[in-house]
């Protein structure tokens, strides 16, 4: 166990199974306290009891990015318990099934309900946490985007997944990437360094367990950029290996 992030504060949305889990782990591993948001508490407290087995001081919270009213209590707990932010993975996502539709078929719900989670439950947790993550030392927002939110990917007839034209979530994800490159120019003056990470094609439940990565590999990128040094980047699309295209 390492104690390279003592004393810091880390909260991970939609962290009780998957890529969400595995980043609370490797922090946790790392030495910060986890704080797992899982829209179901008893999941939540699995997770977190799982975590505690192995010597990583974590707590289970109720969050639903969708619901307001737990994204405010998420806050006021975090600020009544610990008084700080030090690190936010806005990690929750979804696919919907009528996003696997051509384009120009997707029922306009589809699209409403994608974005509601993962662009304005990013928002809205970011917003209600950003006065923490100010009282930080070095306050760090990482948001989990994908490959598939690239344009200049998206519009390679030669790129990997040129097939995967799922309009409402790789759009979605377009928007997290649009909101980062945002976000870290209004904190740009500020100790706080806001990134978009890509897992990569993880098994996870969200592609039914058809993705060629593990958790492990796909926590990477968002584990270098939510522990990054105070003259790191900001403002950037990375995966493991690097930088992004748009």
């Amino acid at each position: 166990m390492s104690e390279e992030l003592k004393g810091k504060i880390a909260l991970i949305t939609g962290a009780n199974k998957g890529i969400g889990y595995e980043i609370a782990r490797q922090l946790g591993s790392k030495g910060a306290t986890v704080v797992i948001g899982a829209r179901d508490i008893a999941r939540g407290e699995e997770a977190a009891n799982k975590l505690r087995i192995n010597d990583i001081d974590a707590k289970a919270i109720q969050l639903d990015v969708v619901d307001q009213k737990t994204i405010d209590s998420t806050a006021q707990q975090i600020e009544s318990e610990f008084g700080k932010l030090d690190i936010l993975i806005n990690n929750a996502g979804i696919i919907s099934d009528g996003d696997r539709l051509p384009p120009s078929q997707v029922d306009i719900q589809t699209l409403r309900h994608t974005y509601e989670t993962n662009v304005f439950g990013v928002f809205a947790v970011t917003k209600a946490l950003l006065p923490l993550l100010k009282k930080s030392t070095g306050g760090r927002i990482v948001n989990i985007s994908s490959g598939l939110g690239s344009l200049t990917q998206n519009s390679d007839p030669n790129f990997e997944f040129a097939d995967y034209k799922l309009l409402a979530y790789n759009s979605s994800k377009t928007a997290v990437n649009a909101l980062t490159v945002l976000l870290a120019a209004e904190l740009k003056d500020t100790p706080i360094k806001v990134n978009a990470a890509d897992p990569g094609y993880t098994a996870t439940d969200i592609n039914q367990h058809q993705g060629r990565r593990t958790v492990e590999q796909g926590a990477k990128a968002a584990v270098r950029l939510a522990t990054l040094p105070d003259d790191g980047s900001s403002g950037g699309f990375f995966d493991e290996n690097g930088v992004l295209p748009w």
